[in-house]
C-alpha cells in the first residue's frame, strides 16, 4: 500500500495541489496504521513522469498511514455513495486463512475484488474473537469498522474500494484473493489482525494515458463526441485562457460538489478522458474515477498544453 512522503517534486505550474484543495489530505493522519498497498494500478509510464509525485513519493515512508483504496493516488477522498457496492445483511462464514474451493474465479489474473476489513491490534485476541462471533451472528462487518477498527478505513465502514494483484501487502492480498465471494476471512499482517470481506469481483479496469496528436484526431469523429465522456479538471480561470469543445469541466477545487454525484452524472462503462493543464491533476481524477467503477479511463498526457504544442495550436498556451 502507498505510504505518504514529504518528498515529493515541485507542483507544475498552474497546478494547484490537491494537498491544499481537500481538507481531508492530511499527510499525518492517525499513527495506528500504515498503508495496505504496495504498488500503482496504474499501467503507464506516467508516474515516473518528472512533472508527477516521484516514486519514493508513492512508495514513502514507514510511519505516515493512508486509507486505502484501489487507487494507488491517496489525494482524493472515497464518494459518499461508496457504500452503494456494500450488501448489507449478508450471511458471513469465516476461514481463518486462504485456500477453499470456492474462491474466486480460479485465476486472479485480470481480475479486481471488492473489498471490505475491519483492523485490530496484534495482541487483542479477545476483541477479535468477539468481532467474529458477533459477525456470524449476523452483524454487519461494515458497522463493526466503524466502531472497533484501528484503520483509518473506518471512516468509511472499512471499505477498501477496488483492489487488484500487486496492491497489498502479501498476507492480506493472499487471504482476499482466496477468499470465497462475501466469506469473512481472518488474516494476520504485519499491522495486526484483519477480518476481511470480499464482496464482489469484476474484470479489471483500464487506466492509459492517450497523447494529444490521438486525442486529437478522435476528436474528429463526430461518433467519438456522441459517445465518450471528456472531463476537464481545471479551474474556471484557467477554462478562460484555453479549453476544448465538448469538455465538461469539474474543477478539482470544487470537488466536493461534484464528487459525491459522479456516477450519476457520468456513465462508468463508457470511455471517459481526463484533461487538466499539465497531466497531474487529470491523473488524480483518473486513478479516483478507477475506484469509483469506471472501467476505460484515459489521461491525456501533458495536458491542454502538450496538446496545443502537438495537436492544435489554435488552441492558446499560458
Amino acid at each position: 500500500m502507498l505510504r505518504a512522503s514529504s518528498s515529493l517534486l515541485p507542483p507544475v505550474s498552474s497546478a494547484p495541489s490537491l494537498l491544499t484543495l481537500i481538507p481531508s489530505l492530511n499527510f499525518s493522519s492517525s499513527p495506528l496504521s500504515e498503508p495496505f498497498f504496495t504498488s500503482s494500478p496504474v499501467k503507464f509510464s506516467l508516474l515516473h513522469h518528472q512533472t508527477m509525485l516521484s516514486k519514493k513519493a508513492l512508495l514513502g515512508t514507514p510511519d505516515l498511514p493512508r486509507r486505502f483504496y484501489s487507487s494507488s493516488f491517496k489525494g482524493i477522498p472515497p464518494m459518499a455513495g461508496i457504500h452503494q457496492f456494500c450488501p448489507r445483511g449478508l450471511t458471513a462464514s469465516f476461514s481463518a486463512g486462504s485456500g477453499g474451493s470456492e474462491s474466486l474465479s480460479g485465476s486472479t489474473a485480470g481480475r479486481e475484488i471488492l473489498v471490505q476489513h475491519l483492523l485490530v491490534r496484534e495482541d487483542d485476541l479477545k476483541l477479535l474473537l468477539e468481532l467474529q462471533k458477533r459477525i456470524t451472528q449476523g452483524e454487519d462487518i461494515s458497522d463493526l469498522a466503524v466502531e472497533y477498527s484501528i484503520c483509518p478505513s473506518k471512516e468509511e465502514g472499512g471499505m477498501l474500494g477496488w483492489v487488484r494483484k500487486g496492491q497489498m501487502v502479501p498476507e492480506f492480498e493472499e487471504a482476499a484473493f482466496s477468499a470465497s465471494l462475501n466469506n469473512v476471512v481472518k488474516c494476520k499482517t504485519k499491522f495486526g489482525w484483519h477480518l476481511l470481506q470480499v464482496l464482489s469481483e469484476r474484470e479489471e479496469s483500464i487506466l492509459e494515458e492517450i497523447a494529444p496528436a490521438e486525442l486529437h484526431e478522435k476528436m474528429q469523429d463526430p461518433s467519438f463526441l456522441d459517445e465518450a465522456q471528456l472531463i476537464d479538471v481545471r479551474e474556471p480561470e484557467e477554462v478562460a485562457k484555453a479549453s476544448l469543445p465538448s469538455f465538461q469541466v469539474l474543477p478539482l477545487r470544487q470537488f466536493g460538489n461534484w464528487g459525491p454525484e459522479i456516477a450519476t452524472r457520468f456513465d462508468p462503462q463508457k470511455d471517459t478522458y481526463v484533461m487538466c493543464h499539465h497531466g497531474v491533476r487529470s491523473l488524480q481524477v483518473a486513478m479516483w474515477l478507477q475506484t469509483q467503477g469506471f472501467r476505460r479511463v484515459f489521461n491525456v498526457s501533458g495536458g491542454i498544453h502538450q496538446y496545443a504544442l502537438k495537436a492544435d495550436q489554435s488552441v492558446p498556451t499560458y
